[in-house]
């Protein structure tokens, strides 16, 4: 039907797929649900592949990965109420890692707000649904009016993509999806800019700042995540090699610049080496850019473990004006993009000086201490026990893959290890869940980024306790064709937890699974569950077997999950964690039992 004044006239939900194919959307992740029908019967004949999956948080971990690949606003198709609430996980740590993500949720109709209808979520106000988001999303709209589809649509991806990236919910009643109207509020916004301008460093900042770094004695640059949010990567390696800066990163920075590149000391923190943590607590000038000196990265801010600020001077770069100053003090703040600050900064250094700098002492240094930390690991990398020891799991696991290969981690020894003891070659290339740890993200997160980047190795590491959070996900991946590997380090247990407890209370209540009679030893069977869905399923039987099916499954092409049994050992660390003294005050306890 054709409105000749206004415009062609659809329903909204048709409007909404042809706007997402002019912002080039490509796929969206999501499930089904009575609110969002309309949407799906439109998306049936576009060219946007809709990813199905059997739970929403699966899709909205998925979502997370993707935008993490892609690096722009990913979208997610959820239903009202029990669908939102089981997306919200996914979302949250998309918002506590900034990550931009649009999620499109269906409600009730406007119509029986109040009314208490099938799902209606009111026990403390009426047409609330989209409340449920407001602590964790950068903004919640409830769209009333079909006419104001467009303009919200635009802002969601705007806000999402802007400043410090993070989701946004669109929240739109079944009969606004379902409602007619011309084209003219959509045919408005098409000329529109589809992506804002990032701000910057004046020159005379980018000066000020050159001269400090340049005439302080013991600098260290430190990296976060919003360099790989930026994609700075690049502009981070020219700008630390003209200077002959050390760079040490938080959890978010790992593979902002290559492991192996001399003048990376590591990951900060409660699991940092000696070498980094000492480096940032001997720094006088410490040169911070998209970072948000979290926790754990910081040692609980606790003076002398790694970083003493006050004492060592700061200099804060990011694009969100609350993170600077928010946990340390800083002599110079500055907002901008990571990338377009780098750029300015590259140009100013050169041009103040030429030569540049090096620093063959510092090298000789990391290069030393490198050689010794993994000498004193050779004897588990290389350890034939089993249950494997888990150096010798993510040695392998290193030997096995391509250098950019994308590794999605969990929580435990495949996130804490692998920030520590593994190296990442390709900037950009580790997912991993910081601000929220989400037990449950690597498993979905695989499969957005094997959609993202399909013709890249992508290999999950997670422990049992994530892996068994939602195996429903290979359902998903066998279904897409999705050449997937997933290494379940398997200790039969929460074993991080299990450590702390059994050091602090002296058992292990409710984190560890008991074998009960006719039980596996270590759990289910997680090959027969991939099997059952459809997948390949390897359970390795010893320490020799792992290479040979890492390479066996990466030559495969077909979706495989590979069963290891993992000996529960702790992730040594020279750093600090606060629930140490709130758990023994006083007393000189470890994370782990001994």
């Amino acid at each position: 039907m054709q409105d000749d004044k206004m415009g062609a006239t659809r329903t909204v939900a048709e409007h909404i797929v042809d706007y997402l194919e002019r912002r080039d959307v490509k796929h969206i992740f999501g499930l089904c649900g009575h609110t969002n029908i309309s949407v799906l019967a439109a998306l049936a004949e576009s060219p946007i592949d809709f990813v199905n999956v059997r739970h929403e948080q699966v899709a909205s971990h998925a979502a997370d990965a993707y935008a993490r690949v892609t690096g722009k606003a990913s979208v997610v198709l959820s239903h009202l109420s029990p669908g939102l609430t089981n997306c919200a996980t996914g979302v949250a740590n998309a918002a506590m890692d900034c990550i931009p993500m649009v999620v499109i949720a269906g409600d009730i109709p406007t119509h029986y707000y109040g009314k208490h209808p099938h799902q209606e979520v009111n026990l403390h106000a009426d047409a609330s649904q989209y409340e449920i988001y407001r602590p964790f999303v950068k903004r919640a709209w409830r769209v009333d009016r079909a006419d104001l589809m467009a303009e919200v649509l635009e802002k969601a991806f705007h806000l999402a993509e802007s400043g410090q990236p993070g989701p946004v919910l669109v929240n739109v009643p079944m009969d606004i999806f379902s409602a007619e109207i011309s084209s003219a509020s959509f045919d408005r916004i098409q000329d529109n800019t589809r992506a804002l301008i990032k701000p910057s460093l004046d020159d005379e900042t980018a000066r000020e700042i050159i001269r400090r770094i340049a005439a302080a004695t013991s600098p260290v640059v430190y990296a976060g995540g919003g360099i790989l949010l930026a994609q700075a990567s690049e502009e981070l390696r020219d700008f630390v090699d003209h200077m002959g800066l050390p760079v040490a990163h938080s959890l978010m920075g790992k593979g902002a610049l290559r492991d192996d590149h001399p003048l990376v000391l590591g990951m900060t923190g409660f699991w940092g080496t000696e070498l980094v943590n000492q480096s940032c607590l001997n720094a006088d000038y410490l040169f911070a850019i998209g970072t948000r000196f979290k926790e754990a990265d910081c040692s609980s801010w606790y003076p002398g473990y790694t970083f003493n600020i006050p004492g060592t001077k700061v200099i804060h770069i990011d694009i969100e004006p609350s993170e600077i100053g928010r946990n340390y003090p800083v002599e110079i703040g500055a907002v901008s993009d990571a990338k377009a600050a780098l750029r300015v900064l590259n140009r100013v250094a050169r041009e103040m000086y030429p030569a540049g700098f090096e620093r063959p002492g510092l090298v000789k240094k990391i290069a030393d201490f490198r050689t010794n930390f993994k000498s004193g690991n050779v004897a588990n990398q290389t350890s034939d026990a089993f249950p494997m020891m888990p150096e010798r799991i993510l040695a392998d696991t290193r030997k096995a893959l391509p250098e950019d290969a994308i590794i999605t981690t969990d929580v435990g020894w495949n996130k804490n290890g692998v920030g520590q003891q593994f190296d990442i070659l390709t900037p950009g290339s580790v997912l991993t869940p910081g601000g929220f740890a989400t037990m449950g993200f690597g498993p979905p997160a695989a499969i957005g980024a094997k959609i993202a980047a399909p013709d890249r190795v992508v290999l999950s590491l997670v422990g049992d306790g994530g892996f068994g959070q939602n195996p429903a996900m290979l359902a998903t991946a066998v279904e897409q064709g999705l050449a997937i590997i997933w290494l379940v380090m398997n200790n039969n247990a929460f074993g991080t937890i299990a450590g702390l407890q059994k050091a602090h209370y002296g058992l292990t209540y409710g984190t560890t699974f008991p074998g009960q009679a006719g039980a596996p030893e270590f759990g289910p069977d997680y090959a027969q569950i991939a099997r059952a869905y459809g997948a390949e399923g390897v359970k390795v039987s010893s320490a020799d077997a792992l290479l040979p099916a890492l390479e066996a499954a990466i030559a495969s092409g077909k979706p495989t999950v590979i069963d290891v049994a993992m000996i529960n050992n702790p992730t040594p660390t020279t750093g600090h964690w606060n629930i140490l003294d709130i758990y023994s005050p006083d007393k000189d306890v470890s994370h782990v039992s001994t």
